[in-house]
């Protein structure tokens, strides 16, 4: 995938961008906006500028210019690494879709990946891996003879995984993430992989992993369906969810993550042939201070709830 543009090609615009930064910074997103606009007129084909230009607007109140801008982001970059399609989403300038663009998942955790676990773990307090580890052990305290964890990012569930399980397999989008996973030695196979296009050939597992995952995914029925066929017939899913309250199955946060209902994932899962082994209430991680609420669930093929 071609590298985003971080910078527009032109020094003066480039100035201008960073003067608009600065007074932005300062809490002036209508004169920042107008600034950026400027910069713009010298490097109109800058697709970062022109998502930046509709956060600015955004922030001014200007909803209207920004999804102007938004939607000028999405036509020189159709891949969509910044997430503009999402952004006009959350200001209801287009219908919410079942998924997020799978190169703004990519690109996001490319970026994060060198600082990732430090940010998450040290700074947001993150600690659905020992949870699920603690759920799975709880609901079959046995070793697996082959686990995959979806999503593995650096490897933070798959080091909770290692010690009960004879193969660890573990898939990503981000190759900034497998690598760092990669670096602990503690997968037997990695390969990366778009999970809303997942699926598993070879030998069946007898655990499937996805912690923390499904905020990037939206509509879950798809995904559940392949789970389903790349278990064992006695085999286990054990994932998380950010909790969405309210009547609808799914929605769309204004962090860009996904939240889902209770009901939904008990009804994703029935039909798919799960039954809940274990559904507890938990603080996934911490946003700006306050605790954000999440399922933590554990399913079964073959069990009885």
């Amino acid at each position: 995938m071609k590298p985003l543009q971080a910078s527009s090609g032109d020094l003066t615009a480039d100035r201008r961008a960073d003067f608009a930064e600065m007074l932005f910074a300062s809490r002036e997103p209508a004169q920042a906006a107008e600034l950026l606009l400027g910069a713009l007129e010298l490097a109109p084909q800058w697709a970062a500028g022109w998502f930046r230009l509709g956060e600015m607007q955004e922030a001014a109140g200007f909803l209207d210019q920004s999804a102007q801008a938004w939607t000028m982001a999405l036509r020189l970059d159709a891949a969509d690494r910044l997430g503009a399609a999402l952004k006009l989403q959350l200001i209801g300038h287009a219908p919410t879709a079942a998924a997020p663009p799978s190169a703004f998942v990519e690109t996001l955790f490319d970026h994060y990946a060198d600082g990732f676990e430090a940010a998450l773990v040290e700074k947001l307090g993150y600690r659905m891996p020992d949870f699920l580890d603690r759920a799975v052990r709880a609901a079959r305290p046995a070793r697996f003879r082959l686990a995959i964890d979806l999503g593995c990012g650096t490897g933070l569930m798959g080091e909770r995984l290692r010690p009960i399980v004879d193969r660890l397999e573990g898939c990503d989008i981000s190759a900034g993430m497998l690598r760092k996973a990669r670096a602990k030695g503690i997968y037997d196979r990695l390969s990366k992989a778009d999970l809303q296009h997942f699926s598993h050939a070879g030998v069946k597992a007898d655990l499937v992993v996805a912690a923390d995952v499904f905020i990037y995914v939206g509509a879950l029925e798809r995904i559940v369906r392949a789970i389903a066929d790349a278990l064992t017939d006695d085999g286990m899913f054990a994932f998380s969810v950010e909790t969405l309250a309210g009547g609808d199955d799914f929605a769309l946060l204004p962090s860009r993550r996904y939240a889902h209902s209770e009901a939904y994932v008990r009804r994703v899962l029935a039909s798919s042939g799960f039954s809940v082994l274990s559904l507890e209430s938990t603080t996934i991680r911490h946003d700006r201070g306050e605790p954000v609420g999440g399922l933590a669930v554990v399913a079964g093929r073959g069990h009885v709830a």
